[in-house]
């Protein structure tokens, strides 16, 4: 007959790590976005659409390991559809100067363009196409 005193063999305890990883991974994700939102140039009356995975890099890193800085040319399409340069509005045909003398002087260097989130694509795609046609071939689209 068995013993109302005797305890059952204990277990081994379990540690589950899934909800810590959850944690460190939403850690993690926090300090990578706060910190891509305190890089990169600011221009004023432009809203950037939100996205969720990265940007555009401001530095490269070379073959040999060192790290470069590569300079950037920043242009801005406001909610009227302004082409901003330096934060003042400029026309198609200044920018295509701006543009092909950046080109020429920055073999490396990439066009970023900032385009406010109210706006509808296709003006987007418009000035794309009109970059390209210019000469932008590295032209990166930026958002928050």
């Amino acid at each position: 007959m068995r013993s109302k005193n005797r305890r059952p063999a204990s277990r081994i305890p379990e540690v589950n790590l899934v909800p810590m990883m959850d944690v460190l991974m939403t850690v993690l994700t926090f300090f990578i976005i706060i910190s891509m939102g305190l890089t990169g140039q600011q221009l004023m009356n432009v809203n950037l659409p939100r996205g969720g995975d990265g940007s555009g890099v401001d530095t490269e890193v070379q073959a040999i390991g060192e790290e470069q800085e590569v300079e950037n040319l920043v242009i801005g399409l406001d909610n009227q559809g302004n082409i901003l340069l330096d934060n003042e509005a400029v026309s198609l045909a200044v920018l295509g100067q701006a543009v092909q003398q950046f080109a020429t002087n920055n073999t490396e260097g990439k066009i970023v363009l900032k385009a406010d989130r109210d706006l509808p694509y296709e003006q987007v795609a418009d000035l794309l196409t009109d970059l390209r046609d210019i000469g932008g071939d590295r032209v990166s689209l930026a958002f928050e």
